[in-house]
């Protein structure tokens, strides 16, 4: 038996999948992990510094303007469509044997494709509020160039009401998740039957560290590196993921 024969078995005989997933789920539609090494270099030849220390709270704080020059830049692709991956999420959720997405992308990818569950454990760029009256903004709305000139400071986006600063729903580095997700996410894991893991090399915590409330009996790796826990896997395919689960009998 194939390995894509194996993961068809394992998805027919199961009706409570969790799928878990990185940005290798989000390549496939043309965005770039800002983690890779050609992330790492761009971020270092512009600014300095590594993407890390610049997607970081008090990044945002003390160097805004520079926060949003990167982050507009290198984080928002607004004309990224859904992959096969997505798409068969989608359809697994529809069909009523995949309870949720949890994702660490922010690009929305997933509600795009039809999912309705979807645990966004990094938030989203297409949430965006006012850190002064909470008025809430799109993406559109921090990508235009040309607000006018009240409405935005040197790039940086801000609100049209009290003229205070936007921030993205998105969660920096040194921030918290947020609690309420965190559980949501927590709970549906500890409900699965399956859990399928994929695009994600399992290293940024406190996300990763969400596969330990797994109860069930298998789990599905589908990533193109190894991770730490290969050696948890009732399954490990080292192919792109859209492929993987663009191929499947849904």
């Amino acid at each position: 038996m194939t390995q894509l024969e194996t993961l068809q078995k394992m998805i027919d005989n199961s009706n409570k999948i969790v799928f878990f997933g990185g940005a290798g789920v989000s390549t496939e539609s043309g965005i770039p992990d800002f983690r890779s090494e050609t992330g790492l270099f761009r971020a270092v030849e512009e600014y300095g510094m590594p993407p890390e220390l610049i997607v970081n709270h008090n990044f945002f704080m003390m160097r805004t303007k520079s926060f949003f020059q990167y982050y507009k830049k290198n984080l928002i692709y607004t004309q990224a469509k859904p992959n096969k991956a997505h798409i068969a999420l989608a359809q697994l959720e529809k069909r009523g044997k995949l309870l949720a997405v949890i994702t660490q992308n922010i690009d929305g990818l997933h509600q795009m494709a039809g999912s309705k569950s979807v645990y966004e454990l990094h938030g989203s760029i297409h949430r965006n509020y006012c850190m002064q009256c909470k008025k809430e903004f799109d993406v559109a709305y921090i990508m235009q160039p040309e607000h006018n000139q009240k409405n935005d400071v040197y790039g940086i986006p801000i609100c049209d009401v009290c003229g205070n600063v936007i921030k993205p729903d998105v969660v920096l580095y040194e921030e918290p998740l947020k609690e309420e997700v965190m559980e949501s996410a927590q709970k549906a894991i500890s409900q699965a039957d399956l859990l399928l893991v994929g695009g994600t090399s399992l290293v940024v915590y406190p996300a990763a560290g969400m596969l330990q409330y797994y109860k069930g009996k298998d789990i599905v790796l589908i990533n193109k590196s190894q991770t730490q826990y290969d050696t948890k896997a009732s399954l490990i395919i080292h192919e792109p993921i859209g492929e993987v689960l663009g191929a499947l009998q849904i």
